[in-house]
């Protein structure tokens, strides 16, 4: 029977788990593999033993190979083979050619013979590639942190100014495209093989180029050419045309404060840090065989109550216990290692019963990347600080600024802008500025949605009346310049209908103090016409730009205000409101916050960089080899029968409906065209919504809003009545709606039927899932009678046999 019962058991598992587990469940992910560089010494056997552990303890996915460098020498007396997975790499430290002694480039010339002699590397996707020094804190996944093939994911490596001086015209044909990146590297397998062989090449390319090497022109402080290998690796990229997606919140240095609301998921130890009067360098255990030594660990940090006691800021706390965490895992690594090679249990201590208790485990438990979350509105100061200190004076400081008004349209303006602010790798912090009334306040739901300064709102104007909410950008700029202390020497500016596709810095676009950069704005005329001449004394200095701003602090605090004044002046001169003076097709006095800019400006006499690289409106063709910054989706964008126009979603709340996005553009793979211009365009408009869209998905996520698999959710696709631009409401409203009215039926009719598909799933899994229980219930039920029945048995026959040998005077007591 016990045989029957597991032969039907295992029928019934196998059933349940080819019908009742998704589809989605049963597909592999895709393949990701962990590289590290290592050379034949006890200084990177302890890192292996602490990294090894630590992609075990974080779940990273995918197998992880050491790479390891070792001279004939050397790997005849090498003891530690088996601490991790590992290829075995010819050791370039001492150049074959040269003779030159760089250990450092080992890395890239390891990494090219892994994807030459391993099998391993012919299947994999995804590769993530880390420095020995590293304790991975929680799973790197490529494609969740935003890499794509062509765009991979890297750390910021500030100090790194020769991207931005003559090292990078002499060593690359693009310097452009040179960017300030380590530590953590995830890209495609493709781009891999494209780049491994010139990271290498440009390695040895820089290393040989001494007359460059000083601290002036590479940053290294020590002038000795130690970061050639760095320079390598940013270079060939370049010259491969990979452009990353940098990530000030994946990486950390032990020691410095993180971010609020950010959860990094790699301690990178390679600066010496502290906690308290304890210290740790990994440089002071260069010779240390600690990996040999039974039980013997690091010094041990103070525990996390004394911590407490430290520190009182709870966010500076915060990076002290990260201190804690890196050690701590390091040992722990170390002990469990020790256990593995016979040495003997170790005597009990506090800090060994420490790193056994439910607080550490909680500690060390694997986390995921968050961004700064919102703690209040007086946020928008603080700096991202876990780079390390000698980046800082290479590295101007930047602060984003957006504005915005208390409405739901431009909620999910801020939703997209924010999303690609985080994945876009814009150094610094962002603010939105959020005008709104008292009355706006009082229903407002997306106080949350962004870190936010809160303006007076100027739409309605306090002394003329005037009906202009355009004007609260420049009111908005200035009130947070005298509201707000920052320390950024640099103003990046943004509309809220933006998405951002790489970072804007000004050390990139050449802005200087007295010296912006914005894109143009062609069709600004009256800065050609008497327009010019009536609102400003130097008609001469008018540019016409706007979209995105760059701008020194410094010329921001003398021109805002006149940014203010000049908007004042030219929507009060309604004389000149006609399309003629002004460019504007509506005549309307509505772009009269762009003059109040150029005209501001040129009161100043600041004259613009105008770059058109910066900027694209989705649906227009770009420039060949252009790769622009933004998106800005002011304007209707179509890809063949689909289109998006934002007016039309003025007064739709995508942001608080739960799972409501846009409709969604066509897939890339059906586009047919065979004009490879129109192919991009049509590439890069359906990138702008399908970031918007993961925007969205992402803050319903986070929202907690029910997950759409478990129920029907008819609002996955709004339905909306499409309304029109107040502007054009008097022509063709009654065809608009009727057009509008079946496009809302149809959507409704294919979100009937995703619905009633996905209830039909759900039912079959739900049958067979109580068949399943029905079935081992009633083995279960059989199997208990039979033992019960079997145990009557043999229990009533031994107490039979009991009773024949006992005391006569007991009596028998069975019935």
């Amino acid at each position: 029977m016990s045989k029957l019962g597991s032969l039907v058991l295992a029928l019934v598992l196998l059933v349940g788990l080819r019908n009742g587990l998704g589809q989605e469940q049963l597909k592999a992910p895709w393949r990701i593999h962990t590289l590290f560089s290592v050379e034949c010494q006890d200084y990177f056997d302890w890192q292996t033993v602490g990294l090894i552990h630590s992609f075990k303890k974080a779940r990273q996915p995918g197998p992880i190979t050491r790479l390891l460098s070792c001279t004939d020498e050397e790997r005849s007396t090498y003891k530690g083979m088996d601490l991790a997975p590992t290829m075995e790499v010819p050791s370039m430290s001492r150049h074959p050619k040269t003779g030159d002694w760089y250990p450092a480039i080992n890395k890239p010339a390891g990494v090219v013979h892994w994807l030459t002699h391993s099998k391993e590397a012919e299947n994999v996707d995804w590769v993530v590639i880390l420095d020995a020094d590293m304790i991975i804190r929680g799973p790197i996944i490529p494609w969740e942190l935003g890499a794509e093939k062509g765009k991979p994911v890297a750390a910021y490596y500030g100090y790194l100014v020769g991207c931005d001086n003559i090292l990078a015209h002499l060593h690359t044909k693009h310097p452009e495209l040179c960017d300030k990146v380590g530590g953590l590297l995830a890209m495609h397998i493709d781009d891999l093989r494209a780049l491994a062989p010139m990271w290498l090449s440009k390695t040895e390319e820089v290393r040989e180029d001494r007359a460059h090497w000083g601290t002036n022109i590479t940053g290294d402080i020590y002038g000795k050419g130690w970061i050639s290998e760095m320079y390598g690796y940013s270079f060939g990229a370049a010259e491969v045309g990979l452009r990353h997606k940098i990530n000030d919140d994946l990486m950390i240095y032990p020691g410095y404060t993180p971010r609020k609301g950010v959860e990094p998921i790699l301690l990178h130890y390679g600066l010496p840090f502290s906690v308290g009067n304890w210290s740790f360098s990994k440089l002071e255990h260069h010779e240390d065989d600690i990996v040999y030594s039974c039980n013997r660990l690091f010094p041990a940090p103070p525990f996390p109550r004394e911590v407490q006691m430290i520190e009182t800021d709870q966010n500076k706390r915060r990076g002290l216990f990260l201190s804690i965490e890196c050690i701590s895992t390091l040992n722990e690594g170390l002990l469990i290692h020790h256990g593995s090679v016979g040495c003997a249990k170790p005597p009990w201590s506090k800090y060994l019963s420490f790193l056994k208790s439910k607080t550490f485990s909680e500690l060390t438990r694997p986390k995921y990347l968050t961004h700064g979350e919102v703690e209040s509105h007086k946020d928008e100061t603080q700096q991202v600080v876990s780079i390390p200190k000698q980046a800082t004076a290479a590295r101007p400081k930047i602060h984003t600024l957006f504005s915005t008004e208390c409405s739901t349209y431009f909620d999910w303006q801020t939703v997209g802008l924010m999303h690609s602010f985080h994945l876009s790798g814009q150094p610094g912090n962002i603010t939105r500025l959020l005008s709104c009334t008292d009355d706006d306040l009082k229903g407002y739901k997306g106080h949350d949605l962004a870190p936010t300064h809160y303006v007076p709102s100027m739409s309605r104007h306090p002394l003329t009346g005037d009906w202009y909410p355009a004007i609260n950008k420049p009111a908005a700029v200035l009130h947070w310049l005298n509201h707000v202390e920052t320390d950024a020497e640099f103003i990046v500016i943004l509309d809220a209908d933006m998405i951002l596709r790489g970072p804007i810095t000004p050390w990139e676009f050449k802005a200087e103090r007295g010296r912006p950069v914005s894109t143009p704005y062609d069709y600004l005329i009256g800065c050609d016409n008497e327009l010019a001449k009536i609102h400003t004394r130097h008609p001469e200095a008018c540019d016409k730009v706007g979209g995105v701003i760059i701008m020194h602090i410094d010329d921001l605090r003398k021109f805002a205000l006149l940014w203010l004044h000049k908007t004042e002046e030219v929507r009060a001169d309604k004389d000149h409101y006609a399309t003629n003076f002004t460019g504007d097709v509506y005549g309307s006095g509505w772009i009269s916050e762009m003059y109040g800019y150029s005209f501001g400006a040129a009161e100043l006499n600041l004259r613009h960089i105008i770059n058109s690289d910066v900027l694209i409106y989705p649906g227009y063709t770009p420039e060949p080899g252009v790769e622009p910054k933004v998106f800005h989706y002011g304007l209707e964008f179509k890809v063949g029968d689909w289109s998006f126009d934002k007016a039309n979603w003025r007064n739709t709340d995508v942001v608080n409906t739960c799972w409501a996005t846009f409709p969604d553009p066509p897939d890339p793979s059906l586009l047919t065209s065979t004009d490879k211009n129109i192919l991009r365009r049509d590439r890069l408009s359906i990138e702008c919504m399908r970031t918007l869209n993961e925007a969205l998905r992402l803050h319903h996520k986070r929202r907690n809003c029910p997950d759409p698999s478990t129920k029907t959710n008819m609002s996955a696709k709004i339905k909306k009545e499409v309304p029109l631009p107040q502007k054009f409401e008097h022509t063709d409203s009654s065809l608009r709606k009727t057009r509008n009215l079946s496009m809302q039926d149809a959507e409704s009719h294919s979100s009937f039927i995703d619905a009633a598909d996905h209830v039909v799933g759900s039912l079959r899994v739900w049958i067979i899932g109580l068949w399943s229980f029905a079935v081992l219930g009633f083995l279960a039920a059989i199997w208990v009678v039979l033992s019960r029945h079997t145990g009557d048995g043999i229990k009533r026959k031994a107490l039979r046999n009991k009773r024949k040998s006992s005391y006569s005077e007991f009596p028998d007591a069975t019935p």
